[in-house]
């Protein structure tokens, strides 16, 4: 089979530049990335995975999730089974503080050194930012170590400077999908909204986590475009989500993204972003099986979240800690933050 001189060229190009110089691909070489045909997958993801390996190095950081707040959140977020605007079975909850410092023992006891409390809301209130207070208080008199994350909603400046007063390490909050796609997956607030709570939370000093979820309907450019724009934002970690079609929300008959589309998009946000973290989140057990986890792990990925997520079952966590045990990919340590 005769190789297109368009294909030679943007995996050529790819080494030299994110490879060899550490610089991501821009928005139109994300594209052709993404239109490279199944017969250069495995040559692709061997690429993303030299790249992680290069940039990142060999390990990988753990890290567990907890719902501090589930369901009845105000936002029309078209693929969340919490928005309140839609019939979904997800009902409105609280944790007490109790049951969120079993849960932040547990997360460490399977090596992970992340744990990131969430809460389905459009931003925190006085009640909401006195629990998350309350919890780290307990996790530390608790004796846990473990480096604690937030994904709150948006933020104003005031509640910034709290979450950072409280020693929180670093703040989720996804831009979702391309700028120019936002405006078909919720209504209710905009994408510049977002982006201005990750502008503060950098000038804060705490690690950015952003990422969003591939299968909502974009077009491959649009997946290039979102690419290029997470690049821009330059995140700590980027989380990989794919679209699980939530029971009572407007997606819940979508189709599921195809296991070779979504490993292609693994690798091509890899070759924009080769330094951050890139995170196996939501939707992977759907999308890829344990085979297709593993060649995504082979593909650029370096952070996993291990056990349940808010609303889905995930793997056990010992699944994942035994196939990262098999790839030899070392659990990244607690750093010296704290």
């Amino acid at each position: 089979m005769t190789t297109a001189p368009e294909t030679v060229d943007i995996l050529a190009v790819a080494r030299d530049q994110v490879l060899e110089r550490g610089v991501g691909l821009g928005e139109e070489q994300i594209l052709d990335v993404l239109r490279l045909d199944d017969d250069h997958l495995t040559d692709l993801l061997a690429l993303a995975h030299e790249v992680r390996m290069r940039w990142c190095g060999p390990e990988v950081e753990v890290e567990g999730i907890i719902s501090l707040k589930t369901g009845g959140c105000p936002e029309d977020c078209h693929f969340c089974s919490q928005s309140g605007r839609f019939p979904t079975p997800v009902r409105s909850a609280w944790l007490d503080i109790p049951g969120l410092v079993k849960a932040a023992r547990q997360t460490a006891e399977t090596g992970a050194t992340e744990f990131c409390i969430v809460a389905a809301v459009r931003g925190p209130d006085k009640r909401l930012l006195s629990q998350v207070r309350e919890g780290i208080k307990a996790i530390r008199e608790d004796g846990n170590d473990i480096q604690i994350a937030c994904s709150l909603g948006m933020l104003t400046q005031d509640q910034v400077d709290e979450l950072v007063e409280m020693g929180v390490h670093r703040y989720n909050h996804n831009l979702e999908t391309a700028r120019s796609h936002f405006a078909n997956v919720v209504t209710t607030h905009t994408w510049e909204e977002r982006w201005e709570t990750l502008r503060m939370i950098r000038e804060a000093g705490m690690e950015v986590c952003c990422g969003g979820i591939i299968g909502m309907g974009e077009s491959i450019e649009q997946r290039a475009e979102f690419a290029a724009q997470l690049a821009e934002l330059n995140p700590d970690e980027c989380t990989m989500n794919f679209l699980i079609p939530q029971p009572g929300t407007p997606y819940e008959g979508y189709e599921v993204v195809e296991g070779k589309d979504a490993l292609r998009t693994v690798a091509a946000f890899r070759l924009a972003m080769p330094r951050p973290l890139l995170r196996f989140s939501g939707g992977r057990e759907l999308t890829f099986g344990d085979l297709g986890t593993k060649q995504g792990m082979l593909g650029g990925i370096n952070a996993i979240i291990v056990g349940n997520y808010l609303t889905n079952l995930g793997r056990p966590a010992t699944a994942d800690l035994e196939m990262l045990d098999e790839l030899k990919m070392p659990v990244k340590a607690i750093s010296d933050v704290l």
